[in-house]
């Protein structure tokens, strides 16, 4: 009997053990957990704005389509102005620059080609997952929220405006529910927004909100 109690006492020793361990290493966890799955985000997010740059710079405006932006990357290209030819240096040393480029363009010593290159090549290379842009890493299939607007600003200037974001309710689902209702409190005080973004529809900023 003595023997079964002896026993009975180290396995309970055990189990309070393992309690106390992994109540310690149940944050530690957490945090690397969040910290893979912010990292993941914030990269796409950055691929995103990337993408919104680019669209407004062909369409003067940004979009809040998933559908439009894929589309444009897919599809669309970017025209470059291709230079062949050398600009003689007497001419520099006699002209200066911008007019000896004249010359040399009006005489056919440098010649001037417009080319189509593929937005999607000049953004993220062939073989990227374009399309995984619209999700959000580490979700069963949670889409990013994004939305383009314009805004007037104070000296009467019309200024187009995006914001892209996910909750951490959405980004952290599964997770410890206490230690992410924790650590929301916490990024909601240091940033004022209970999630990871960038842009806003209140001002022109595409900056994100961990930089």
């Amino acid at each position: 009997m003595r023997s079964i109690i002896q026993v009975l006492f180290i396995l309970l020793i055990l189990a309070l053990g393992y309690l106390v361990i992994d109540s310690i290493m149940e944050p530690i966890r957490f945090n690397r957990l969040v910290e893979q799955r912010e990292k993941a985000t914030i990269q796409r997010l950055k691929d995103i704005r990337e993408a919104q740059k680019a669209y407004k710079d062909v369409y003067k405006r940004y979009t809040g389509s998933f559908d439009t932006l894929l589309s444009f990357l897919h599809t669309d290209s970017f025209s470059v102005i291709k230079a062949e030819g050398t600009i003689p240096e007497e001419w520099l040393e006699e002209f200066g620059l911008e007019k000896a480029r004249d010359k040399a363009i009006a005489e056919g010593i440098i010649v001037r080609e417009t080319i189509k290159i593929s937005v999607m090549d000049s953004l993220f290379g062939v073989g990227f997952p374009v399309d995984s842009l619209r999700y959000v890493p580490y979700t069963e299939d949670v889409e990013f929220t994004m939305k383009s607007s314009k805004i007037l600003t104070s000296s009467n200037l019309e200024v187009e405006v995006v914001e892209t974001f996910v909750m951490y309710e959405d980004l952290l689902a599964g997770l410890d529910e206490q230690l992410m209702v924790n650590y929301i409190d916490e990024r909601n005080t240091i940033t004022g927004f209970e999630g990871v973004k960038f842009g806003s529809l209140e001002e022109g900023t595409l900056t994100g909100n961990w930089e």
